[in-house]
């Protein structure tokens, strides 16, 4: 995911214990004197429902952005409306939803505001968080529920696959267990609201709590809504003891535990000039 490869931090104790259509139905009426088929419109005036789609990896503002313009609003309306919205959220969130904004398709009537809808995601997000599947795989990492909603939206923004996913989890809970910055990318285009495949050695600089190639542990807050295959990861990571990832090329990540052997695949990334996403070195 970068062409900057810092080098490799040292190892130490520190053990961080907190991721149809109403099909316009064109029924050939045939005119005798002509023989030409005529599309008649449909007499039934039925639509299709009306539905917000929320794709898993949406950032809050892409969230409230897409809620804008479903309900004809005003932008950042959605967003004023949190302060009402009454959310319940996990107390470590302080409020911010990030992370709790659950994927999925929403339907729309006459009744649906702000509220209803953001209300809507959290409820089910705590419905899909709150399990005891959930509890005790969080435990078990030695984390707890909101720490691995965290860990699943870096999971989201990382994976090339949804096959990558238990193992780019792994990663984040392998550098945790050894003390190890986690110099994720897609923390830090979080922090600065962008996209992109490549960080600088200067983006590594960024003064921020969700610069994980200088801070320890987990950023503050989730960095993205995560869907459901994330969060099954962050619960039950892929088992190895890898410690880096770089995706070279579109259906070519690579995963190692060995740095020199790491650096090597991202000097190929970078002469590639191109992928679908890479991190952690």
């Amino acid at each position: 995911m970068q062409n900057y490869t810092p080098p490799t931090p040292p190892r130490s104790t520190i053990r961080l214990t907190r991721r149809g259509r109403t099909a316009l139905i064109a029924t050939g009426a045939v005119v005798a004197a002509t023989a030409v088929a005529v599309p008649l419109l449909s007499t039934d005036d039925k639509k299709e429902p009306r539905t917000l789609v929320i794709p898993e990896g949406y950032r809050t503002g892409q969230v409230y952005a897409a809620m804008d313009k479903a309900l004809a609003l005003p932008a950042g309306s959605s967003k004023k409306s949190l302060a009402k919205a009454r959310l319940k959220l996990p107390n470590d969130a302080s409020g911010n939803p990030e992370g709790y904004l659950f994927p999925a398709t929403y339907p729309l009537d006459k009744k649906s505001t702000p509220v209803s809808l953001l209300t809507y995601m959290v409820d089910t997000a705590n419905k899909k968080f709150g399990g005891g599947t959930v509890t005790a795989g969080a435990e078990r990492n030695a984390m707890n529920v909101y720490q691995t909603v965290t860990v699943a939206s870096i999971v989201q923004a990382e994976a090339a696959t949804k096959a990558d996913m238990g193992k780019v989890a792994r990663v984040i809970y392998n550098r945790l267990d050894r003390g190890m910055p986690l110099q994720m990318d897609s923390t830090i285009n979080y922090a600065l609201n962008r996209s992109t495949l490549r960080t600088s050695e200067n983006d590594t600089q960024l003064e921020s709590p969700y610069n994980t190639y200088a801070r320890m542990g987990l950023p503050p807050t989730p960095i993205a809504n995560p869907g459901e295959e994330a969060m099954r990861a962050a619960v039950a990571p892929t088992q190895g003891d890898w410690l880096y990832f770089v995706t070279v090329k579109r259906g070519d990540t690579r995963f190692t535990a060995d740095y020199e052997e790491h650096k090597k695949n991202v000097a190929e990334f970078n002469r590639a000039g191109k992928g679908a996403s890479a991190s952690s070195s």
